[in-house]
Order: structure tokens, then C-alpha cells, then sequence
């Protein structure tokens, strides 16, 4: 039994090393001095003054961060939409269509999934006018499409798990649907609305494929300027860069944290 602790343990720190060790040498290297990657040449915040002084990746990053909260909030809307009547409509007919519908974007590859909102774009500016050009307008479209199926997903989970005993009360107790929607359903599925917002802000903001086939000229996204960045060889300010969205992302991740466990508490209490 402790042979197989152990084995298990180290297992497990391998794991964690082969995930993290490469993020902190790249967050060690973000405060190098020399301009080669692999060459420490002593502590500095240099690449970080470029970074805030490169217009570039200044513009595409607020253009990513717009895009990503748009779209995340959208897609929250929608997706929380679609698993409630996933799972409370019971009589809905094409349910299982809708599911399959809705769940088609999680395994289609995003190569194909760009192409075809791609030609749906276009086919949509010969048929209306619109779009008159692609842009930010239709890569948030394109991230909203694919971003609420994820989050329906994480709805329809939470609402299974939910105790129906408290809304079938509420009704018993004279409460219209939308009442129970509001003062129930809603505040119990709230942590797993904030994870499906979270989720789809980093789908978006690490998006790559379908941001290119529905972007056009002057909107290029973050991953799409480090890409044509990495192409020309990696700069030690792309370093920098990364670092950024890791606390950005740390951060996040640890404010949603707190809230989920404080409604948690809350709710247990």
C-alpha cells in the first residue's frame, strides 16, 4: 500500500512539473535582460517597457478583452437559455434536435467551424448588405456561437444535480413560473453561470483559428498578433506578454473562486 502511495505521488508530481515548470521558466525568462531567449544575461523589467509601449499588442489586446466580455456575456445569456429549457421543458418535441444542435460546436474542429461562418459572413453581405466588412462584430458573433454551447453544457449539469423539491414547493405555494425562475432557479445556478462566463472569456481571449477566417483588415486579435510574432522567431517580450495573461488570468481565476465558495457557504448555511 505504500509502494503504491508513493508511486502514485511521484506520478503525480511529474504531472504537475511537466504542466507548470514551463510556464515559470517562461515567467523567469520575461524578466531576462539579454535579447536571446535562451541566454540569461540578468534581472530586468526591459521587455516590459517595450510591452506597454508596442501599440500593436496594446490595441489588440483591448480588442481581445472586448471581444472575450462581449461574448462571454452573450453566450452566457444564450447557453443559460438553452440548458434551462434543456432540462425543465419536458414536452419540448425537438429536444433532442436542439441538443444535437447544441452540442454539434463542442466536437466540431474550429477549422471547420470557421470556414463555415466564414461563407455564412460573406453569403450574408451578397444576400443584405451585411456585414459591410468583417471585423470585431463578427469574430464576437463567431465566439458567441461556439462559447454557449459550452455553457449550456455546465447549465444543464448544475440544473440535474438541482433539489427540484424547492421549486415544485415554491409552486405548491402559489409562485408563477417566472418567480421561481427568479427567486430560485437563477440564484442556485449562478456559480455555474459565472464558471460558464469564465469559460467562455478564455475561449474567446485564446481563440486563434475562427478569430482568422472571420476577422478582417485592422482587427486582429491577441493570439493572432503573437502568432504572426512567433512566425518572424519568439522576442522576449512575447515573454512578457504571456506573463501578463497569467496573472490576469491567476487573478481571475481566484476572485471566481472566492465568490463560488462564498455562495457555497451561503447557501449550506
Amino acid at each position: 500500500m505504500h509502494r503504491s502511495s508513493t508511486f502514485i505521488f511521484s506520478w503525480m508530481c511529474f504531472g504537475f512539473a511537466f504542466l507548470y515548470v514551463p510556464i515559470l521558466i517562461l515567467i523567469l525568462f520575461s524578466f531576462n535582460n539579454s535579447a536571446i531567449m535562451s541566454v540569461w544575461g540578468g534581472f530586468s523589467l526591459r521587455w516590459y517597457e517595450e510591452l506597454f509601449n508596442n501599440e500593436q499588442i496594446i490595441e489588440a489586446s483591448l480588442l481581445s478583452l472586448r471581444i472575450a466580455a462581449t461574448s462571454a456575456t452573450f453566450a452566457t445569456i444564450l447557453g443559460t437559455m438553452a440548458g434551462l429549457v434543456i432540462s425543465q421543458v419536458r414536452n419540448f418535441r425537438g429536444r433532442l434536435l436542439f441538443s444535437g444542435l447544441l452540442g454539434a460546436p463542442l466536437v466540431m474542429p474550429e477549422v471547420i467551424t470557421g470556414l463555415s461562418l466564414l461563407l455564412f459572413f460573406v453569403s450574408l453581405q451578397e444576400l443584405i448588405g451585411w456585414p459591410g466588412s468583417r471585423g470585431a462584430s463578427t469574430i464576437t458573433l463567431a465566439h458567441i456561437t461556439f462559447s454557449m454551447a459550452y455553457v449550456a453544457v455546465i447549465i444543464q449539469s448544475r440544473l440535474t444535480d438541482m433539489d427540484h423539491s424547492l421549486a415544485q414547493a415554491a409552486l405548491d405555494l402559489g409562485a408563477k413560473p417566472h418567480q421561481v425562475l427568479i427567486d430560485i432557479t437563477i440564484p442556485i445556478i449562478t456559480p455555474a453561470m459565472i464558471s460558464g462566463w469564465l469559460l467562455s472569456f478564455t475561449l474567446s481571449l485564446d481563440d486563434l483559428v475562427i478569430a482568422s477566417f472571420t476577422s478582417g483588415a485592422g482587427a486582429s486579435t491577441l493570439p493572432m498578433v503573437i502568432f504572426s510574432k512567433i512566425k518572424l522567431g519568439v522576442t522576449p517580450d512575447v515573454n512578457a506578454l504571456a506573463t501578463m495573461i497569467i496573472l490576469i488570468v491567476g487573478i481571475g481565476i481566484f476572485i471566481s473562486g472566492y465568490i463560488i465558495h462564498r455562495k457555497n457557504s451561503t447557501r449550506g448555511a
